[in-house]
C-alpha cells in the first residue's frame, strides 16, 4: 500500500508514541520495582520476592528504550541529533545509572549474606529513582521548551545549562513520574506475587495513587498557565523537512489548543483520573488484582497520550528561537527512508508487544 508523505508522518509518529508506550509501560514496571525494594522497608524477603518478579524480563524490556532510540534515530532524525546535543548530562547520569541495573537484577540473590542483598537493593532503588526523576525532568522540558537554537546550516546550538533544565515544572512532572509508577508497579506486585507479600504493597498503591491524582491536576492547572507552542504559518504536511520554513508562536494556554479543536480529547486526562480511582477501588475494596493491574496500565496509557496529544504536532519546541522548533511535519527523515522502514516496523512493535506480553505472564521463581 502507497501511503504520501502526510500519511507517513502520522504514521510514524503513532509508532513513536506506541513505542514510548511500550517502555513506559514495561520497563515502568521494573523501574517501580526497583523503587519499592527501599520503600518497602528492610523486609529481605519482601525484597528478594519483588526482584524476583521482575528480573527474568529486566533485561528483556530494555529493547523497548532501543526501540525508542531507533524510532527517533532512524525517523526523526534531527530530533535525536537536538535531544543528545541538548541533553548530555542528564541522558549520561540515566546510562550511568542503568548500567548496574541488569547485574543487581540478576545477581542480587548470588549471595546469602545479608551486607550483599542490601547493597544491591540500594543500588537498584538509587538508579530506580534517577531515572524515573530524570524522564520526567525531560518529559516536564518537552511541554516547557529545550533552549536551542539552528542555524541556516542545520548545526545545534544548546542555549541553556544543566540547571535551567531542573525548573519547577519539570520537577512537579519528576514527581508526577515518581508516583505514577509507584502506584503501576505496586498494583503489578499485588498481582504478581503471594497474599503475604502484596498486603505490603496495598499502602503504596494509595499513597502513590492520591498522590498522582493530586500532582496530575496541579500539572493540569499550571498548563493552563504554561507557555505552549503554536505554528502559525502554513503547515506543509508534504513538503520535505526544514524545521526553519515556518513562523511559530508562543503563548499562555496553547498546550490546551488541541483540546479546543476535538473536544473528545478530553477523555484521556478524564481517563487518567477514573482509571486512578477505579485501580485503588479494585485494589482495597475489592482485592481485585487483576482488575486493578488492568486499571492502572489504562492510567499510564491515558498519561502518556496525555503528554503527546497536548504537544501535538510539536516534537520538541524550542523556547529560545520558536522557529527551530521540531514538528511531526518538518523533522522527518526523507520519504524514502519512512517508506522502506514501514514493513519492519509494523511487523517488529506487534512481536515486541506480545513478547513483553509472554513475559511477565510467567510465574517468578518464589511464587511457582
Amino acid at each position: 500500500m502507497n501511503y504520501d508523505y502526510e500519511t507517513l508522518r502520522i504514521i510514524y509518529w503513532g509508532v513513536l508514541v506506541l513505542s514510548i508506550l511500550g517502555f513506559v509501560l514495561c520497563e515502568g514496571i521494573n523501574l517501580g520495582v526497583g523503587m519499592l525494594v527501599y520503600l518497602l522497608g528492610k523486609n529481605t524477603e519482601v525484597a528478594k520476592v519483588a526482584i524476583a518478579s521482575v528480573a527474568p524480563t529486566s533485561l528483556l524490556q530494555l529493547a523497548w528504550l532501543m526501540a525508542v532510540i531507533a524510532v527517533l534515530f532512524a525517523t526523526w532524525p534531527i530530533v535525536y541529533a537536538v535531544i543528545f546535543s541538548c541533553l548530555p548530562w542528564l541522558l549520561l547520569i540515566m546510562l550511568l545509572a542503568w548500567l548496574p541495573r541488569p547485574v543487581g537484577f540478576l545477581f542480587r540473590d548470588a549471595s546469602d549474606k545479608a551486607a550483599w542483598q542490601n547493597n544491591w537493593d540500594k543500588v537498584l532503588s538509587v538508579s530506580s529513582f534517577l531515572i524515573t526523576a530524570i524522564l520526567g525532568v525531560i518529559a516536564g522540558n518537552l511541554l516547557k521548551g529545550i533552549p536551542f537554537h539552528l542555524d541556516s546550516d542545520m548545526r545545534i546550538f544548546f542555549l541553556g545549562d544543566v540547571w535551567g533544565l531542573l525548573n519547577p515544572f519539570a520537577l512537579l512532572v519528576a514527581l508526577i513520574n515518581l508516583t505514577l509508577l509507584l502506584f503501576y508497579a505496586a498494583s503489578f506486585l499485588q498481582l504478581k506475587v503471594g497474599e503475604d507479600i502484596s498486603k505490603h504493597c496495598q499502602p503504596w498503591i494509595l499513597k502513590a495513587g492520591v498522590a498522582f491524582m493530586l500532582l496530575f491536576a496541579l500539572a493540569g492547572l499550571w498548563l493552563m498557565h504554561l507557555e505552549g507552542y503554536h505554528i502559525n504559518s502554513e503547515i506543509m504536511t508534504n513538503a520535505d523537512s526544514n524545521p526553519l520554513h515556518k513562523f511559530v508562536k508562543r503563548s499562555e494556554g496553547l498546550w490546551l489548543d488541541n483540546y479546543e479543536h476535538l473536544p473528545v480529547l478530553w477523555l484521556l486526562p478524564g481517563l487518567v483520573f477514573s482509571s486512578t480511582i477505579a485501580t485503588l477501588y479494585f485494589s482495597a475494596k475489592r482485592q481485585l488484582y487483576y482488575w486493578a493491574f488492568i486499571a492502572a496500565s489504562v492510567a499510564v496509557t491515558a498519561t502518556v497520550l496525555t503528554l503527546a496529544v497536548s504537544m501535538f504536532p510539536f516534537l520538541l519546541p524550542s523556547n529560545r528561537s520558536l522557529n527551530s522548533s521540531l514538528t511531526l511535519w518538518d523533522a522527518s527523515a526523507s520519504f524514502n527512508t519512512l517508506t522502506t522502514l514501514l514493513g519492519v516496523v509494523v511487523c517488529a512493535l506487534p512481536i515486541m508487544a506480545l513478547t513483553s506480553r509472554f513475559a511477565f505472564s510467567q510465574p517468578s521463581k518464589t511464587s511457582e
